[in-house]
């Protein structure tokens, strides 16, 4: 699996299809196979003609694991995937990230406009400006000795699907206490990229997609049926709003 280092971690990633490049970055307690691969997103968007790259976020999936907060610092997440940019010799492409991976997308979009030619936030409404990541109380659950122990129902669901991508706990609870800057309402108004905000309509973790699309001039929101934070991932309605999206920037 090729890899490069930056900031003190070893990155890993994947490189797959030809064609306009768009970098995936997954979500918390993920990695690049569960995120992006079993629900299908590498075979469509390739079948789309899409070059696909996609990396395991530092602490996850086969990158580096740090056990201090300050390594997970969301500038140095979103360093990750600019280096990644770097190392491939990418002067521009398409972002899609999920939950924790929209967060990064959005402020690489902020702050590297000339690297990103559009954004797509998924699992990501509102709360990128109403609350810093997941709460306390998910480290607490990722840290107590068996699942069984964990009461908080939120904290039981993230510390099952973190046994289920066998993560590697005590990193997962670093990068969720390091992790949890947020992005101002005046920052996501100076977002200058073509933005999709997609959530599923039960999700409750997002946030309202209407409202963070209203307040990032040009962008628009995409609310995916009948889907919660984990089952709108591969929905097909996703997709294809993804791709239309997408298009439309071609």
């Amino acid at each position: 699996m090729p890899q490069f280092t930056n900031d003190g971690a070893e990155i890993a990633f994947f490189d797959q299809g030809a064609g306009e490049p768009i970098v995936l970055v997954h979500g918390f307690a993920s990695n690049k196979e569960v995120n992006w691969i079993l629900p299908n997103w590498v075979a469509t968007l390739t079948g789309a003609g899409r070059r696909v790259i996609a990396l395991d976020n530092r602490g996850h999936g086969a990158s580096s694991k740090l056990y201090e907060p300050a390594a997970y610092h969301m500038d140095k997440m979103a360093g990750d995937v600019r280096a990644l940019l770097d190392h491939l010799g990418l002067s521009r492409a398409d972002v899609m990230g999920y939950s924790m991976g929209a967060r990064i997308a959005a402020l690489l979009a902020l702050s590297d406009s000339e690297r990103v030619r559009s954004a797509v936030l998924g699992g990501l409404g509102v709360r990128l400006v109403e609350a810093g990541g997941v709460p306390e109380s998910i480290a607490e659950g990722l840290e107590a000795p068996t699942l069984a122990e964990v009461i908080d129902p939120t904290a039981r669901q993230f510390r099952a699907f973190a046994e289920q991508t066998r993560s590697d706990l005590r990193a997962l609870a670093a990068c969720l206490r390091g992790s949890r800057q947020t992005l101002s309402r005046a920052e996501v108004g100076r977002i200058a990229v073509p933005v999709l905000v997609a959530v599923g309509s039960k999700d409750p973790i997002a946030g309202s997609p209407e409202e963070l699309a209203a307040l990032i001039p040009g962008a628009r929101a995409l609310v995916i049926p009948g889907r919660d934070h984990m089952l709108a991932v591969g929905d097909k309605a996703f997709k294809a709003g993804v791709l239309g999206f997408l298009n439309e920037q071609a």
